[in-house]
């Protein structure tokens, strides 16, 4: 089972503020347990809303919108991406993460990821194989 793991934005991380040597050196050891357990696919954080932006879908019609954007508690600040048996295991491996936002209140949200076999007879023999090639030419790209 794959898990996103997704720190929240805070005023902070919204307003470009970087993490200390202190923290980058905890998430540095948190991140090498994760791989040396051999469950982490993916990790980043991402920069503050500020430098994004959103596109609007309506019927056929996109529109975008530049950052920031105003509700800090629910952006994102960054994520992992693990790999683990259970929900259970997820939660267990956030509750080991250091706090994102060291001297105050913080939130790792935990998000399944879809799997092929999650969405049934839709997911048809051909859009599996299709899902295959795009994969394996990602992997070619790494």
């Amino acid at each position: 089972m794959r898990f996103m793991l997704l720190v929240k934005a805070d005023k902070n991380s919204e307003a470009g503020v970087l993490p200390d040597e202190k923290l980058l050196t905890d998430m540095g050891k948190y991140n090498d347990e994760l791989v040396k357990a051999g469950v982490l696919l993916a990790g980043e954080g991402l920069q503050p809303s500020s430098k994004g932006a959103r596109v609007k879908f309506s019927g056929s019609k996109r529109t975008v919108t530049d950052g920031p954007f105003s509700e800090t508690k629910e952006l994102i600040a960054g994520f992992w991406l693990i790999q683990v048996k259970s929900k259970e295991e997820a939660i267990e491996w956030v509750k080991r993460a250091p706090n994102p936002f060291p001297g105050t209140e913080s939130e790792i949200e935990i998000r399944q990821v879809f799997e092929a076999e999650d969405f049934g007879p839709e997911f048809t023999p051909e859009l599996r194989e299709e899902e295959e090639r795009q994969r394996a030419a990602m992997a070619k790209k790494r």
